[in-house]
């Protein structure tokens, strides 16, 4: 699977205007052999920050929700014209406090080609997204799992 990661990360940051408000960034956004991947960041902007200086728990919670949105895009962009990516549910565990710049690292949970599949069975298919949001120094701060489905068009 070919994919234009900058096309990727532009139409995120097009289309979900908050993301650019909090002012992040895409890394990367990788879709191979291997999987679908997609790194964002979040600047340290006091603008984001909590009462201890770090970013707040609900900007860490849409860093990692845009990257898991990024992997969406990338994996299924093809299909859009069928369907519309929704998330369904999020759980978000805040493992360390987070300083600085954070980033946010998403994968596929399954084969993009399975969740095609159902979709082209006639099923709405949903998939989980797992996330990884870590500090500079690469120490996990926080973990998040997203459900997204593909609701077909009617």
């Amino acid at each position: 699977m070919t994919i234009d990661a900058k096309a990727v990360a532009e139409g995120m940051l097009a289309s979900v205007p908050f993301a650019r408000t909090i002012g992040i960034r895409f890394t990367e956004v990788t879709a191979d052999a291997d999987g679908v991947r997609a790194v964002a960041e979040l600047p340290d902007d006091p603008a984001v920050h909590n009462h201890v200086g770090g970013p707040h728990a609900g900007a860490m919670f849409s860093l990692a929700e845009s990257a898991s949105g990024a992997i969406v895009l990338a994996a299924f962009g093809d299909q859009l014209h069928r369907a519309t990516p929704l998330a369904v549910r999020a759980g978000i565990a805040y493992k360390k406090l987070a300083m600085g710049v954070v980033s946010a690292t998403a994968t596929l949970s399954r084969p993009a080609a399975d969740v095609v599949a159902e979709l082209d069975a006639g099923q709405r298919p949903e998939f989980e997204v797992n996330v990884v949001i870590a500090d500079a120094e690469g120490v996990t701060t926080g973990e998040m799992a997203i459900t997204w489905t593909l609701r077909p068009k009617r």
